[in-house]
């Protein structure tokens, strides 16, 4: 299967970041912390090339806690200020003005110099769909600013909310880049959510999910649907058909059901706290 999805509103959307970012101190950039730099727009870094920069790796509840550790250091390495999130729950909230206030020291001391005092921070949050980059708004605001949905595209134009005297958010659509390189990029993608379902085969994503899984994270997944697994990810696919009780008439393995129900069990952390991608891949 070819992964892939840009539609007309993304350009526009792009346009639209290039074209504020002068106004922009502070680039907040929400990762999906199951595969953080699958899901960090590489078109990002040159559009906030001269700002400061907080990478936060959201849904961290949903992954793997150890390799949220190593994330952290990763992107650290790389000059980021970096926070772990949920912003379902609000974990991670209560550092962000901390984490902005640090992040735009510098700014803040050269505007004192210049005697221009209480002039809030400005930043832009950005992220591919369906990241939660709305819910963290929603959050840190304490009230409901901006649409949120558990589906790519919700958000559509940009937004300005201020939260208090010291910061001000520009909220902007999910964007993903024009071409994925490597096709595991879009695999990834679509195992989470941020490409439209409707235009995938649920069955062999299924069937790629669940390779993945009886590698790294094989008792959780027997755990999960009571099987025994199968060097063949499709027969394990047919097992928790079995197992879930997921048949058509004629006792036939109703497979696409089976399929939506596992990555369905994925996103929602059902299965267990799952990461699918590792620092080293990305050395």
């Amino acid at each position: 299967m070819n992964y892939q999805w840009y539609p007309g509103h993304m350009t526009k959307a792009k346009r639209m970041m290039e074209e504020n970012i002068k106004l922009i101190d502070l680039v907040i950039e929400l990762v999906d912390a199951r595969i953080p730099m699958s899901s960090k727009n590489p078109e990002i870094d040159q559009i906030g090339r001269n700002k400061s920069r907080i990478i936060l790796l959201n849904k961290a509840d949903l992954a793997d806690q150890k390799w949220n550790d190593f994330w952290a250091e990763y992107f650290k390495d790389k000059g980021f200020y970096v926070q772990e999130m949920n912003s379902k729950t609000g974990a991670g909230l209560k550092t962000i003005q901390g984490l902005v206030q640090n992040a735009c020291k510098e700014k803040i001391e050269r505007d004192k110099k210049r005697g221009i005092l209480n002039r809030p921070v400005r930043a832009m949050v950005v992220g591919i769909p369906n990241v939660g980059k709305s819910t963290f708004i929603n959050a840190l605001a304490g009230k409901a600013c901006t649409k949120t949905g558990n589906k790519p595209g919700v958000t559509k134009g940009k937004q300005w909310i201020r939260l208090n005297k010291n910061l001000e958010l520009l909220d902007t659509p999910g964007i993903l880049w024009p071409k994925f390189e490597d096709q595991k990029v879009g695999e990834r993608l679509a195992l989470i959510g941020s490409i439209k379902d409707e235009l995938l085969h649920a069955d062999e994503l299924a069937v790629a999910l669940l390779s993945y899984l009886q590698k790294e994270y094989p008792q959780t997944l027997k755990e999960r649907y009571q099987i025994n697994i199968d060097e063949d990810a499709y027969k394990t696919l047919e097992s928790i058909c079995i197992s879930r009780k997921c048949f058509q008439k004629g006792e036939q393995p109703d497979i696409l059901r089976a399929s939506g129900m596992v990555l369905e069990d994925f996103r929602s952390g059902r299965i267990g706290k799952i990461t699918l991608e590792h620092p080293e891949e990305w050395q």
